[in-house]
Formats: C-alpha cells, sequence, structure tokens
C-alpha cells in the first residue's frame, strides 16, 4: 500500500496556519481571552517538547536509532 506523501507536508502547513488566524480571532472578539489560549499553547507545547525530550534521551542511552 502507498503512503500518503502530501499529507505530513499538508499538515506542517496548514496548522500553524491556523493557529495564527484562530489567535487573530481571539483578540479580535475577546482580548482577555486571547491571553488564556496563549497560556494553554504554552503550556502543551512544552509538555510535548518535554515528552520528546524525554523519548528522545531513552532511545539515545538505550543506542536506539531515533
Amino acid at each position: 500500500m502507498a503512503t500518503m506523501q502530501i499529507a505530513k507536508p499538508l499538515l506542517l502547513i496548514s496548522t500553524p496556519i491556523g493557529v495564527v488566524i484562530g489567535l487573530h480571532e481571539a483578540f479580535r472578539l475577546a482580548g482577555g481571552l486571547a491571553f488564556l489560549l496563549i497560556a494553554m499553547l504554552g503550556a502543551l507545547s512544552a509538555a510535548i517538547g518535554s515528552v520528546v525530550t524525554i523519548i528522545r534521551r531513552e532511545q539515545r542511552a538505550n543506542g536506539e536509532r531515533p
């Protein structure tokens, strides 16, 4: 079965664009709530980053290929 080669690049481009548009609309509609949205995005990014870092560190310690 052939892999879909367009899906990953499409998601890598459309997701950040959607986040920027969402932040713009949040500031336009309710400025205070936009700061909560930014805080939530920051917390989720930090959580995902820490999980990725831990997985890479453990793979390196076991000698596995990332």
